[in-house]
């Protein structure tokens, strides 16, 4: 057989006089049942699946209702980096009567041919409708994304039942990786690189953060989860948009502030020394959790905008903070209940006027509410 040109094997199109969607694919055996692997471009996405389940009650449907909130997010995120984004394949079933063509009737090549679907037949996506739904989206504002290409997986259509029981066991393994581990493998997010940063640069950091885990195990030696690390930076340097890049001044800034309360921090620097263990720590103090870390970082941000110069200075009061848990009067109900640290938004607010009253910061009306509703419901109880 002669070797077709690249652009042909890649191409998928509709054959006007057969009513057919022709494209080249490649042939495989799951479960005992054919499957089929095409590359479909952007452009033809849309086309394609034009199937509208949402008005189909669940027990009639292959898939979860599309959530039209995800799809501004995976779109931009498309439109952001042309140059880097990438998709794992769509998979989908049909619903009709197709016909693979191989190249050669025996040897790898037969393997390799021409996926030849009916217009009249039914997509069904099993995994990928909202990449689907956001690469819609990205064409309409950068139509040249259409000339490249997605991999589709097609499974013949073995009924309603079947792809139900596809989706169920397409998702039911799916697992989210941790937060901490996202962040580690994101070398597009700046405050990710800089968190990496901080975590190599500041020493009682140094092989004391969990880079996987979004928490730490009961007999695990680290200090503080790489996301906690993220989240408390993102409090001091006050991002709250996606940033290109940081100013210089602000990554040497951030690593300077975390090597300067770690000093101030006696029982991180047993653990750092091998002097005391994170994990005995942990039962006995707050400033071991991730808490106090995310606390340490808005009141942080305070401490720079108020003594931009003698910032350092402040950080002595730090030392006067009794971080023991057996300190009822101070943690019980701002980030101890019923003996177990909490870590809420409002708990991290809590702590962090603890802190800021320490380094002498000013209050705000907020926190000054919080505060008093605090002590209020302290002296209820």
């Amino acid at each position: 057989m002669a070797e077709e040109p690249i652009n042909d094997l890649l191409a998928d199109f509709k054959d006007a006089e057969s009513n057919n969607y022709t494209f080249m694919a490649l042939r495989g055996i799951q479960a005992g049942r054919e499957y089929y692997s095409v590359m479909c471009q952007l452009s033809f996405i849309p086309k394609l699946f034009m199937f509208d389940e949402k008005q189909l009650p669940p027990a009639l449907r292959a898939q979860r209702q599309l959530n039209r909130g995800r799809i501004p997010t995976i779109s931009r995120y498309i439109l952001d980096d042309p140059e880097n984004y990438v998709f794992s394949s769509i998979t989908a079933s049909i619903d009709g009567r197709v016909e693979f063509v191989p190249f050669r009737s025996n040897g790898a090549a037969s393997k390799v041919g021409h996926l030849i679907i009916p217009q009249s037949a039914r997509f069904v996506i099993n995994d990928g409708q909202h990449r689907k739904a956001a690469i819609e989206d990205a064409l309409k504002k950068m139509p040249k994304l259409g000339v490249e290409h997605i991999s589709v997986v097609f499974f013949v259509d073995g009924g309603l039942k079947r792809s139900q029981q596809m989706f169920s066991d397409l998702n039911k393994h799916a697992l989210r990786p941790t937060m901490s581990l996202a962040i580690l493998y994101n070398h597009r997010d700046p405050l990710a690189r800089l968190c990496k940063k901080i975590a190599d640069q500041v020493p009682v950091f140094e092989e004391r953060i969990e880079i996987e885990k979004s928490s730490i195990s009961n007999r695990s030696n680290k200090l503080f989860t790489l996301s906690s690390l993220y989240q408390a930076t993102k409090s001091l340097l006050s991002i709250n948009q996606k940033v290109g890049r940081f100013p210089e001044k602000s990554e040497t800034t951030a690593i300077q502030y975390w090597t300067e309360v770690s000093k101030h921090m006696p029982l991180w620097q047993l653990v750092k020394e091998g002097k005391a263990a994170a994990y005995d720590l942990r039962r006995n103090y707050v400033n071991v959790h991730g808490i106090v870390l995310q606390a340490l970082g808005t009141a942080g941000r305070a401490l720079l905008d108020e003594y931009p110069d003698g910032w350092k200075e402040r950080l002595d009061g730090l030392e006067k903070i009794d971080w023991s848990r057996s300190n009822k009067a101070v943690w019980e109900g701002r980030a101890i209940y019923s003996g177990r640290i909490s870590a809420s938004n409002m708990n991290v607010a809590l702590v962090t006027i603890v802190i800021k009253e320490a380094l002498g910061l000013h209050l705000g009306q907020v926190e000054l509410e919080l505060e008093r509703n605090f002590q209020e419901k302290s002296r209820a109880d």
